[in-house]
């Protein structure tokens, strides 16, 4: 099973507000937070080909723990679930230990949401509980955590699904919950991080298996046109590209064409320096989809 799924960093790109520009590139004002985010930054340090040094990034993760003893850090625990994606997906965790870490990060990503709802309330918004995506992305829009927080939580939910199994995953409602956390996020920005929702989205309808009354809305062609959205976005993201690819090589002998291509040029481009694990793990998936494709 592949460990490579919805990768994404997160930068704001639009929004003329305090709280918007950049927001989670802005400093923190945790000192013990501002510490990790400096080993988080390092987790390439020590890299092996596409594998990291598990050194870096696990003291990353025991010190956003650490801070998200606070009960009113959403920065902390939306931290922790990046950390501990990285964690289980590049460090080289069996598929045990991997759903220890996601199920972990979770349960972070949804105490981060309970935060953000409570902040909300306190400004007078309604309870998240049965509302829309498009009215949650509206209540938390002036809060400086509220996309990290929902694309990391989707995130997590997504990762946990893949290790968990598929169908196990389905009938807890977590395709559900990545469809609406993804949501939210095109809801709040549709270029978020390079198309990033839509990433989410394509890959989720991909993925995701087709459950009378549980996924009955899963759809190959929502998976595509939200997965070329992303690629309109940005086409040199590399997990866009790969995404888009493997949901094309499920189709017919011009779709697949399209998906060798497609894999092609991302095996032969230069990974990002600042995401080189992510990308040259990316690139490795890709060579293996060459293999049997070709066949």
């Amino acid at each position: 099973m592949t460990s490579v799924a919805l990768l994404a960093f997160l930068v704001l790109a639009t929004q003329e507000r305090v709280e918007g520009p950049n927001a989670i590139s802005l400093p923190s004002q945790n000192p013990l937070i501002t510490q990790e985010d400096t080993h988080y930054s390092r987790r390439q340090d020590g890299r092996v080909g596409a594998r990291a040094n598990p050194r870096e990034i696990a003291q990353a993760v025991a010190g956003y723990d650490r801070a998200a003893e606070a009960p009113d850090s959403a920065e902390a625990r939306w931290k922790l679930a990046r950390a501990l994606y990285f964690q289980a997906a590049y460090t080289g965790q069996d598929a045990e230990s991997q759903e220890a870490i996601y199920d972990k990060a979770r349960r972070a990503g949804e105490d981060a949401i309970r935060i953000l709802e409570r902040r909300a309330r306190n400004r007078g918004a309604a309870s998240f509980e049965g509302r829309s995506p498009a009215d949650v992305a509206a209540a938390v829009v002036s809060d400086r955590d509220a996309l990290p927080t929902f694309f990391w939580t989707g995130v997590a939910w997504g990762q946990w699904a893949l290790v968990s199994g598929k169908m196990r995953a389905a009938r807890t409602g977590a395709a559900e919950k990545i469809r609406d956390d993804a949501s939210i996020v095109i809801a709040l920005d549709p270029e978020f991080e390079e198309g990033g929702g839509y990433r989410i989205l394509g890959r989720l309808h991909h993925q995701a298996p087709k459950i009378p009354f549980l996924t009955f809305w899963v759809s190959q062609d929502r998976a595509l046109e939200n997965l070329r959205r992303a690629v309109a976005v940005n086409e040199r993201n590399f997990v866009n590209r790969h995404f888009l690819a493997e949901a094309l090589a499920d189709g017919g002998p011009a779709e697949r064409a399209e998906a060798i291509r497609i894999e092609e040029s991302l095996a032969a481009d230069a990974p990002s320096p600042g995401h080189l694990v992510e990308d040259l793990s990316t690139q490795e998936e890709a060579r293996k989809n060459l293999l049997k494709w070709k066949k």
